[in-house]
């Protein structure tokens, strides 16, 4: 691959590649800063994969070739039909990266400088590991403020036994062998939760995971966000992946009904008691 060895503590640091999915609603400042933060990492990647799902705006084209004229040996650029859902989207990502660790990273997002070393390092000291994780701190945009810190459990008993009921894994903190991706599939079409869908199908599979207990991305939410996570759409996606998991003999129906009932009574509510919940049950404040 052409990159030397990294070494931290005595352990070899594994290369790695950057897995992105782009369609054309992003905002160009939003792709700007997730590009650069991911680019500039204290210990850099070997490749970023960035999929472009539907025909990008021109100032999108523009952000997107600007960075890579830069790199241009490290980013690849994949077009993907406009109908090509986010998992296919993401499982020919998946194909085009060089290296057998993927991190995976959302447009609009920002990574801390170190998040990819200390992931790394952590699948460095723990070979066993198949994904791991880290937790997020949330920026309100709209507040411009930082407002929680979305925590999730660190040990892969742990992490198995949240996995019946929610995601253990912040989806834009994710990295993953490939091989171990892909033996099982890789993504589906599990509208909306196709990260989620991916994690149980490989801890299912035997995966050994664990997260970084530090807030290592900045997620951005605003009033869409909020408004976003008690929608119709949502719901909908949230009860079919849930039905989904039972199907595969993952979740029980005790496991099924109180997260299918909580994300009903978003729906129901009004926005401001989606964000007070989130912020009560699901977050830490910061």
């Amino acid at each position: 691959m052409g990159k030397s060895e990294y070494k931290v503590g005595g352990y070899t640091l594994p290369h790695y590649s950057v897995l992105m999915e782009l369609c054309k609603s992003e905002l160009p400042e939003n792709l700007n800063f997730c590009l650069e933060s991911m680019l500039m990492q204290s210990y850099p990647p070997t490749d970023l994969v960035l999929v472009c799902r539907e025909g990008l705006s021109c100032a999108l084209k523009i952000i997107v070739k600007s960075f890579q004229n830069e790199f241009k040996d490290i980013i690849q650029i994949v077009t993907a039909g406009k109908d090509v859902s986010v998992g296919e989207a993401l499982n020919i990502g998946m194909d085009r990266c060089r290296c057998e660790y993927i991190v995976r990273m959302d447009s609009d997002d920002i990574s801390k400088e170190n998040r990819c070393l200390k992931q790394m390092t952590l699948f460095a000291i723990k070979p066993e590991l198949d994904i791991t994780g880290t937790f997020v701190e949330e920026y309100d945009t709209d507040e411009d403020r930082i407002v929680s810190i979305k925590k999730v459990p660190v040990l892969d008993k742990e992490i198995v036994k949240y996995a019946k009921r929610r995601n253990p894994f912040n989806r834009q903190t994710v990295a993953f062998k490939k091989n171990a991706a892909q033996s099982v599939g890789g993504y589906s079409d599990a509208q909306m939760f196709e990260d989620y869908d991916l994690v149980v199908k490989m801890l299912m599979n035997g995966s050994k995971g664990q997260n970084v207990p530090e807030a290592l991305v900045r997620y951005r939410i605003d009033k869409q966000t909020i408004k976003e996570r008690g929608s119709l759409t949502r719901t909908k996606a949230f009860i079919r992946a849930r039905k989904k998991f039972r199907r595969y003999g993952f979740c029980t129906l005790i496991d099924t009904i109180p997260p299918c009932a909580a994300q009903c009574i978003l729906f129901i509510m009004p926005t401001g008691f989606t964000k007070w919940f989130y912020k009560k049950f699901l977050r830490s404040g910061k």
